[in-house]
């Protein structure tokens, strides 16, 4: 039976899609990973229409190993073998480096050679490492985060980066490739072997948010992760294959569906059911103040309705404009604003209010009844946002957008 083709999504007019995954840790035979990974595979291959081109963003193989010719026995089964449902002639598959695969310079030199298909077109010393791909208004810049000559992993150059994104200035999207991420994801936190160097970091991202970079794309932790710094994207997507260190519940095995046009980037993140489990709009886009709904006071129905599923591809954005009044005489004791319950009523999967002494905004989220839900802490306090005290009370109003 054929499995169902899955709908990607497409670009209004002119633009690009296409396919990013990493850390599928595999490329050997009869291992763990490679059945995880063939199931990320073949969802991928589910996609109509197929993507443009895919974005490996590093760690095809288990790898780390002195032995040569068992790294490149390796990466021979990654590409002869589990990737040979992918006709890299009609979709082009580019590869960044990673820490499995890229550790050493016996194994950077591997890569460049069995990998001889990517651009040659990199940072000087770095042949096949580094590159860049422009496709008409679609830039590229693949940068190596583990050059073996000024230190391994979590070190960078970024006098070809910087040099790359002026050069090519005119491109409409530009987006920079690498394995590790610059900012902290799920708590995994470190220099070099989570994250970029301290050293480099500032410089690097001052580089993306001044040459007008869309987003950064990495893998390494194994989550999904989406943050946004100084307007700028950070895309964290590694969940080809490698689930035995996965958070049980939390993450899953997933790739990621983008689409480019005039509006701005969608994507899609799909499991290894095919099922579209997240999705984002970027940059926001908010109907005008003048069609928002206002909510009475007290308990109702619940004003927006979510559909979950493979067959919804429209992203929804939520944003509440809060108004109100509150004691000045905090016991630390939370306010709620908004909640909502679950259907048996049993628990609350979302709250939103007031906590602690300063009365900070406060977002707990908890998906599953008789988990420890998550806290989000707002910058907003009493004494921070729009404020008119008197002797009682506390006059305040914010906007929150998700």
């Amino acid at each position: 039976m054929t499995a169902k083709a899955i709908p990607a999504l497409l670009p209004i007019g002119s633009g690009h899609q296409f396919v990013l995954y990493g850390d599928s840790c595999s490329g050997v035979r009869d291992a763990p990973h490679e059945k995880t990974h063939a199931a990320v595979n073949s969802v991928i291959a589910r996609l109509n229409p197929a993507p443009e081109f895919i974005v490996f963003l590093g760690d095809e193989i288990i790898g780390l190993t002195n032995d040569e010719a068992e790294l490149r026995k390796q990466w021979d089964y990654w590409l002869n073998h589990e990737m040979a449902w992918l006709d890299r002639k009609a979709i082009p598959l580019y590869n960044s480096t990673g820490n499995h695969t890229t550790y050493s310079q016996m194994s950077e030199r591997v890569f460049g050679e069995v990998l001889s298909y990517l651009p040659r077109n990199g940072a000087p010393e770095q042949e096949g490492l580094s590159y860049f791909v422009r496709q008409g208004d679609l830039l590229l810049v693949f940068v190596h985060t583990l050059w073996s000559k000024i230190g391994g992993e979590g070190h960078l150059e970024t006098e070809w980066l910087e040099a790359t994104l002026r050069a090519n200035a005119d491109a409409k999207w530009k987006f920079v490739v690498g394995h590790h991420p610059v900012f902290t994801v799920n708590g995994f936190a470190g220099n070099y072997g989570r994250n970029i160097g301290a050293e480099y970091a500032d410089a690097f991202w001052s580089i993306l948010k001044d040459q007008g970079v869309f987003a950064y794309l990495c893998s390494h932790i194994l989550a999904f992760d989406v943050q946004v710094h100084d307007g700028v994207l950070q895309v964290t997507t590694a969940g080809a294959g490698t689930a035995h260190r996965m958070p049980e519940g939390i993450e899953y095995l997933h790739a990621l569906q983008v689409a480019l046009d005039s509006d701005g980037m969608r994507y899609q993140v799909m499991d290894t059911q095919g099922d579209i489990r997240e999705r984002l709009s970027w940059p926001l886009n908010l109907p005008p103040s003048s069609e928002w709904m206002t909510l009475s006071y007290g308990a109702q129905s619940a004003p927006l309705v979510g559909v979950h599923g493979a067959g919804n591809l429209t992203p929804t954005i939520s944003a509440l404009r809060i108004s109100g009044t509150t004691s000045n005489r905090s016991t630390g004791q939370r306010q709620t604003l908004l909640s909502a319950s679950s259907d048996d009523g049993q628990h609350e999967p979302f709250w939103l209010g007031l906590s602690g002494k300063n009365q900070k905004l406060t977002v707990m989220l908890q998906p599953q009844r008789g988990r420890s839900p998550h806290g989000w802490y707002g910058e907003v306090d009493l004494s921070r946002i729009n404020s008119a005290s008197c002797s009682r009370l506390t006059r305040f109003s914010f906007e929150l957008d998700w």
